[in-house]
């Protein structure tokens, strides 16, 4: 497939068309459907946090959106135009920019060089590194240092860093809290708070819900491959607690 037209945030001609949207979407690993009908709209400027217990289905979304995994069945819309079957290169190329569960630095290359992989969409690396030196000092105090090497926090505020130097139209996270410690998580929120407050439209999918709530403009709930419950942050999370975690 081939795919030529940017999605909003590159392209203000038609802003009231949600930046994603799944419909009827189904999905399987072989012969295990994981996604049975997802229905899911992220609205342009908005964050949708995409809740619940692990093996649900949050992450096959989210591979879904990035092109990284094809349907079987429904579409993906973005910016109103049907993509189903796109590419991760494609996606990439229309503003859908993900970090992964596990945050995916090159960890053999420095601060620096993962900054430089972001220029590929065109915004000169001084622009990158002034973005994110900006945003996370620290980075810039590890400029020359290995990746690798670096804390699990340190290396999810370069992963951010990275894909926001690409000017996403729409920024996917995925489990951004995975192995790092409570501060770090609500100091990596905020920013996403932040970003949220700047435009960016978000779709984050979270197990833990009381962390992403607080940012969040509409929750949807996913167990068992479906979106169960779409609403009021506030309403999804008493749902969450008390339906499904025993209160």
């Amino acid at each position: 497939m081939t795919v030529t037209s940017p999605v909003a945030g590159h392209d203000a001609a038609a802003p009231e068309e949600p930046v994603v949207e799944l419909v009827g979407v189904r999905a399987a690993y072989g012969a295990i459907e994981v996604l049975k009908g997802v229905d899911l709209v992220v609205p342009v400027g908005s964050v949708v946090a995409l809740l619940g217990p692990n093996g649900g289905g949050k992450t096959t979304t989210m591979k879904i959106v990035s092109g990284l995994m094809p349907t079987t069945a429904g579409e993906l819309r973005l910016s109103g135009r049907n993509v189903t079957g796109i590419t991760a290169t494609e996606a990439s190329r229309l503003g859908v920019c993900s970090i992964p569960e596990g945050r995916g630095v090159f960890a053999n290359l420095t601060v620096r060089e993962n900054l430089w992989v972001a220029t590929g969409t065109g915004t000169p690396l001084a622009e990158v590194e002034e973005a994110a030196y900006t945003r996370f000092p620290k980075l810039g105090d590890r400029r020359n240092q290995l990746a690798g090497s670096m804390s699990g926090g340190e290396q999810q505020m370069l992963a951010l860093s990275r894909a926001l130097g690409t000017s996403p139209a729409v920024l996917l996270l995925d489990e951004l809290s995975m192995g790092l410690a409570p501060m770090i998580v609500s100091q990596m929120y905020d920013i996403v708070g932040q970003l949220a407050e700047e435009g960016i439209s978000i779709l984050l999918a979270e197990q833990f819900a009381r962390v992403v709530l607080p940012i969040a403009d509409t929750a949807a709930l996913m167990l068992g491959g479906r979106i169960v419950a779409v609403g009021d942050p506030a309403d999804i999370e008493h749902e969450l607690s008390t339906t499904y975690l025993g209160g």
